[in-house]
């Protein structure tokens, strides 16, 4: 009749009997972290050696963390959830620069400076 779901309805029931006997209206249970791996103080004290490593120039990339955060907590988990975890806490994925860290600048000058500055169309094979 009211065009809602039977959960609704029972909802929408205990909100006019709350109504009716003077109940101070509380926030609703919608909403919240319901299926957590950890509390949130806990993703910062996992998290809180990752920042260490991070902060001395190391790079940190998911598998470690992912086997660590099973590790923890005593069974497998997806990936995503690593993702999602690091994603709560602000990190991000910092992605390389154009120039490898360990390459050699006066080689690549070199090779610009000595190379041919064009392609050349080979002779055909045409009998």
């Amino acid at each position: 009749m009211l065009g809602v779901g039977v959960a609704t309805v029972v909802r929408m029931q205990r909100k006019i009997r709350n109504q009716v006997a003077g109940k101070p209206i509380t926030k609703g249970t919608w909403g919240g972290r319901r299926r957590q791996n950890l509390t949130p103080q806990e993703e910062v004290e996992f998290l809180q050696t990752w920042i260490e490593k991070a902060e001395k120039g190391g790079i940190l990339v998911v598998p470690p963390i992912h086997a660590a955060l099973e590790e923890r907590l005593g069974r497998s988990i997806a990936a995503s959830t690593v993702y999602r975890m690091l994603a709560r806490h602000g990190w991000r994925k910092v992605e390389p620069d154009t120039c490898h860290p360990k390459c050699d600048i006066v080689a690549q000058e070199e090779f610009k400076k000595n190379s041919q500055r064009y392609w050349q169309k080979l002779p055909s094979k045409i009998s």
